[in-house]
């Protein structure tokens, strides 16, 4: 008992931040190797970060404290580990040359009906494969293209967003709208090992990890191609694959017929103002992924114009949000052709408001016979991430009309509570006012609505810069701004 309440204490008083500087300092320099192309130094440290103690230590945690699946467990049955089992998984993490264990396969429904597998590796493989992402990472995040925005550090959809505005802003454009299906279980594994080219221990652990086994239900199966989804490692790894897919499709092009290609991990965006031009590069990419095992998903490829109808259809609906340009007044923004004037308008998607609606409906119906208090407690959360998620955007008529809803489905919420009471009666019992407005409130709790959040404009990353840069003045800022 003694023993495991001091491992307790040794894990705890565990010197974190002198840790994270100590492996922070090592992806710095791999940073700045490989943009200044000196592989032998970037081998050479990626080779001391893999030993380092410091890494290992944050790389279980990782694991078992800070990630959203923590408590998912794979084939050896744990969900979780205590410090004593922390300090043994550090200790474990000196000898890489185990073979990878299989996966287990579990599977999440996705919006439209369907199902997405998930490989759910041991928490051995997750450590181990948590450390490969901090060696890894620095060598990739310096020479990624700068339009790849899709699990990396740094980025997020809202500059992806941002991005496509920049290249609409002064020209209308037909857009290529496409999904890759399946695009983690249908990876080439020999093409992903010939790009990744990197040291000899993570070459086989990677190569181990891609072959291990899936038990699905009472099968294994071993799988020729493909990357687990779910594992630590496999967003990166994905990226790692579509390496080189913006600059060789740029490449074939002069520099002012180049298109535009804007991805976030597997769904992405080609612009050109020529539709036979956007045609021969839409071949040229279906050529490029197939490759690596790749193609596009044929029922969520599309091509419209921003400005024109085309096909039936005007804009496009990219990441939740519906980007689209408006005609309007000569002379209240630049012409295009001796036409009249345009606007681009960014806003949440039709889907996207439909989902979060069905979401609130649920919640209320679900705890339809809860306090007041928990009602709001559960609605809190999922409206504040809605709006800051959309709160960048041209977002502000629509806040309002999602709080008018919200009005009304919580008013059948307390219609339902008191079948035998005046609406009147039910208003002034659960409706009070704060701060000179009227809110959902039992007095100590108040609900937050949509049109409460003000719209702040989203600045996009500056596409050279990344977090193992150094700069922490720029970072600083950017996370202070960032919505979410």
């Amino acid at each position: 008992m003694t023993s495991v309440k001091q491992s307790s204490e040794v894990w705890q008083t565990l010197p974190w931040k002198k840790l994270q500087r100590n492996v922070f300092r090592l992806q710095k320099r791999i940073y700045q190797a490989k943009r200044r192309n000196d592989v032998r130094t970037v081998r050479n440290l990626q080779r001391l970060l893999l030993r380092s103690w410091s890494a290992r230590c944050l790389a279980v945690r990782q694991v078992s404290q800070d990630n959203r699946g923590k408590r998912t467990a794979g084939v050896d049955g744990v969900a979780s580990l205590t410090p004593p089992q922390r300090l043994a998984y550090v200790r474990r993490l000196r000898d890489l040359d185990q073979a990878a264990d299989p996966v287990r396969r579990t599977y999440l429904p996705k919006p439209n009906g369907e199902l997405r597998p998930l490989g759910i590796p041991t928490m051995f493989d997750r450590a181990r494969q948590a450390l490969v992402k901090l060696v890894l990472e620095p060598e990739w995040e310096a020479v990624f293209e700068p339009n790849s925005y899709g699990f990396r550090p740094g980025r997020s959809p809202h500059d992806a967003i941002e991005a496509i505005f920049n290249h609409i802003r002064l020209k209308p454009k037909f857009v290529l709208d496409a999904d890759l299906e399946k695009c983690f279980d249908t990876i080439n594994h020999q093409a992903l090992l010939s790009k990744l080219s990197t040291i000899a221990p993570i070459t086989k652990l990677v190569r181990s990890w891609l072959k291990a086994g899936i038990i699905d239900r009472d099968q294994t199966l071993f799988p020729d191609s493909g990357v687990p989804q779910g594992g630590v490692v496999s967003p990166l790894l994905m990226n790692i694959a579509l390496h080189g897919f913006e600059q060789d499709l740029r490449a074939a092009w002069p520099r002012y017929h180049q298109p535009a290609i804007i991805r976030f991990a597997d769904d992405l965006v080609i612009l050109h103002p020529d539709l036979d031009t956007l045609m021969l590069i839409k071949a040229q990419a279906e050529h490029w992924l197939d490759k690596i095992g790749l193609h596009f998903k044929l029922e969520k490829t599309s091509i419209s114009h921003t400005l024109n109808p085309h096909q039936g259809r005007v804009g496009f609906d990219f990441l939740g949000f519906n980007i689209r340009q408006y005609p309007v007044g000569r002379y209240k923004t630049r012409s295009y052709r001796g036409q009249a004037g345009f606007k681009t308008i960014i806003k949440p998607s039709r889907k996207a408001q439909q989902r979060h609606l069905a979401h609130l409906k649920q919640l209320i119906r679900t705890y339809r016979g809860a306090a007041q208090a928990g009602l709001i407690g559960h609605l809190n959360p999922v409206i504040r991430g809605w709006v800051n998620y959309f709160r960048c955007c041209s977002a502000k008529a629509i806040f309002d009309r999602m709080t008018k809803q919200l009005f009304y489905k919580l008013k059948r919420w307390a219609l339902f509570r008191h079948p035998r009471k005046w609406w009147k009666w039910c208003y002034r019992r659960y409706w009070r006012q704060h701060l000179g407005k009227i809110r959902f409130s039992d007095g100590t709790h108040y609900l937050h609505y949509h049109a409460q959040t003000a719209i702040k404009r989203h600045t996009k990353v500056i596409a050279s810069k990344s977090p193992f840069d150094g700069d922490w003045v720029y970072w600083a800022q950017r996370l202070m701004r960032d919505p979410l």
